[in-house]
């Protein structure tokens, strides 16, 4: 026996958002064949080849706000061509062809106007179309087509998608919606605990409930909405709290406790769903974020319908520039242990400019190591089975997870159509600030519980370069923390969830030590540039080295660093250096400088001193040969427990100071 589902329904913006109105609907003509994406040659016909890849295909052909007639219906002008072959409306046919039990799907759409015609294209994973079928409207007022779509042909990639063409007069493309015949065990959609982690951010976190609890379509896959709130300025006392709360009434539940980070938060809303056991899933969200709420119900729906449990995570949009696409699917370099977008995929990706029907790259489906939990769908079955979050603050957390739930015999799609708009990554100094440490050691923790590699590949030798680089770059206070974040690593796993409540204070007192780590926001609080001998033949160094240059420039900078710095750049810089150029063969031909921040916000006067780089080189050189000869026990040692650091009983233990339990209760 089977039944219908639906498994995604055409969608408009719900605010008629013009900066997103590209990823709902797309006026443009699609040159798929104009991308070659695999060239060979030099690294300069390559780069040539990537910024052809990016150029701008849109013609300037412009939609109205007012075409936008509700949620789902969409007005085509008399005589134009639109195409819904976008974002959130083409169907992902390979990602349910790949993941799903849907063998075959039905697209209806209803057209009210006469003179209309329905074109159904599909994509190949090389990203060439073809027209699947065609339908055309009489002189009836409305009009419903249905076509019938095999998923057969897209094992390596590929989309359905329909376009629309207006006659002599404007025609409304009311609703299109895909639905598929399934088995009758797989009737009833799933319902979701949403676990929001937030930190002083009370509008933004109303706003984003208010969004979820507002959409009448979302509600009857709402259990609870759990709202874990960490920091001092608080969600309750936003002026937008009461809408929220009123939104989601009887389904929000708020729960206070202290900064455990991002894995804390989450942590919590993972055991307060494991032990509620009413939900077939959990969903981790930021609180920064404005979320499109169909993207959590299509999220639903491609769970309920995999053919395994299965991660469902969307993707992310940038907050500020809202056509742009992060990443569409990152991994973890083994070898390297690094998160990355597969090689060949794309970042940043504008689709206002190059639309998904001339972008090819993005018709070969994409399989991932894990999805960050700025949009991430949990099945419990997984958190049961597995654990939950590891406690490691912020970083690393939700990747650690994905590799694990894999190794468990779980995969992570990344689904397109499902997706979020965050604040964009480049926006943030945590390379540098206090959250190197957590990269640092959160990226070593993980690696000693999966890298495939005896002694973590190339990880050692990396962090230790990486290390260098920062001293010679006068950034003491990073490599300090970097530092004590291998010496953390090398105490093994029983400190991880001692350390949570504390080590982010710890690490800031620790760092603030230093003054590269010393942060001025008004450019009159560091001494005027001045210094003795202007720079040889007036180069500035804004020039980028070649290749050959950096690696003669990294073997003699160390000796350089145990000079004596020039007159005068003790008491003032020799320079001051923005944040896009602060690279480490600019910084270390300098004795001081000022560098800006990437927030833009603040600078730091960094100074040369020799005996604290010789110090600290001597620690770098000993921690890394010591992590490298004891990496086989340390593994074996972080692999033994994580069980049970990631076990309900472990978590509850560390939540006790905020909710009161005594040992042994449930």
């Amino acid at each position: 026996m089977t039944v219908t589902r639906l498994l995604q329904r055409q969608i408009l913006p719900l605010d008629r958002d013009l900066d997103v109105l590209a990823l709902y609907v797309d006026p443009e003509d699609a040159r798929l064949d104009a991308d070659k994406y695999e060239i060979g040659g030099s690294k300069a016909a390559k780069d040539l080849n990537n910024a052809a890849i990016r150029q701008s295909t849109a013609t300037g052909h412009k939609l109205h706000p007012d075409q936008i007639e509700s949620r789902t219906a969409f007005r085509v002008r008399s005589g134009d061509r639109l195409s819904f072959g976008t974002y959130f409306n083409a169907f992902p046919a390979s990602y349910w062809r790949r993941w799903s039990v849907v063998k075959q799907v039905t697209l209806t759409v209803t057209v009210a106007g006469a003179g209309a015609t329905v074109l159904v294209y599909k994509s190949m994973a090389k990203g060439h179309s073809q027209r699947v079928d065609t339908a055309h409207t009489g002189a009836e007022s409305r009009s419903t087509f249905t076509f019938d779509l095999s998923l057969t042909p897209f094992v390596d990639g590929g989309w359905y998608w329909y376009d629309v063409i207006a006659g002599d007069d404007d025609v409304v493309v009311e609703s299109a919606e895909w639905t598929a015949e399934v088995p009758d065990d797989r009737a009833e959609h799933g319902t979701v605990d949403i676990a929001i982690t937030t930190m002083n951010r009370p509008d933004f976190c109303a706003q984003l409930l208010t969004q979820i609890g507002e959409d009448a379509d979302l509600r009857p896959y709402l259990d609870t909405v759990f709202v874990m709130e960490q920091g001092t300025d608080k969600v309750v006392d936003s002026p937008d709290f009461a809408k929220a709360e009123a939104s989601l009434d009887s389904l929000l539940k708020v729960i206070e406790q202290g900064n455990l980070g991002g894995s804390g938060g989450y942590a919590r809303g993972q055991l307060e769903s494991v032990r509620k056991g009413t939900a077939t899933y959990a969903m981790m969200m930021d609180d920064d974020v404005v979320c499109e709420p169909e993207g959590i119900i299509r999220a639903i729906t491609f769970g309920d319908l995999a053919r395994r449990p299965t991660l469902v995570g969307g993707h992310m949009f940038n907050i500020y520039s809202r056509s742009r696409l992060h990443s569409f699917g990152e991994i973890v370099q083994p070898w390297r242990f690094w998160w990355q977008s597969p090689f060949d995929t794309y970042s940043d990706w504008d689709l206002a400019g190059r639309n998904l029907r001339s972008s090819r790259w993005l018709h070969k489906r994409v399989d991932v190591d894990f999805n960050g939990w700025f949009m991430c769908l949990i099945p419990r079955q997984v958190l049961e089975e597995v654990g939950l979050s590891l406690p490691l603050f912020i970083k690393w957390d939700d990747s650690e997870f994905g590799l694990r739930a894999k190794e468990a015999g779980y995969p992570t799609v990344t689904f397109p159509g499902a997706a979020v708009w965050h604040v964009p990554w480049t926006d943030k100094n945590d390379g540098l600030d206090w959250q190197a440490y957590f990269h640092q050691r959160n990226r070593f923790v993980a690696a000693l519980l999966h890298s495939p590699y005896p002694k973590g590949g190339r990880m050692v030798r990396e962090s230790r370069n990486h290390q260098i680089s920062h001293l010679v770059s006068m950034q003491y206070s990073t490599a300090e923390i970097r530092h004590q974040a291998l010496l953390d690593v090398l105490a093994g796993p029983d400190h991880l969830h001692e350390m949570l409540p504390t080590r982010l204070a710890e690490i800031n007192a620790l760092r603030k030590q230093y003054t590269d780590a010393q942060l001025e926001a008004d450019p009159d609080a560091f001494p005027p540039v001045r210094r003795k001998k202007p720079p040889r033949k007036g180069r500035d160094g804004t020039e980028i080295p070649g290749r050959l240059s950096q690696l003669v420039s990294a073997g003699l900078q160390p000796l350089r660093q145990l000079k004596p710095p020039r007159e005068l750049a003790r008491e003032h810089p020799e320079a001051e250096i923005r944040a896009m150029d602060a690279k480490w063969y600019r910084l270390a031909s300098y004795d001081s400088a000022i560098v800006s921040m990437n927030d833009g916000a603040s600078a730091a006067f960094y100074r040369r001193d020799p005996e604290l780089f010789r110090e600290l080189m001597v620690k770098t050189i000993e921690i890394h040969e010591r992590l490298k000869r004891e990496w086989p026990r340390l593994a074996e040692e972080y692999r033994a427990k994580l069980g049970e650091i990631t076990s309900p009983d472990t978590w509850s233990e560390t939540f006790r100071p905020w909710t009161g339990e005594q040992a042994g209760d449930d």
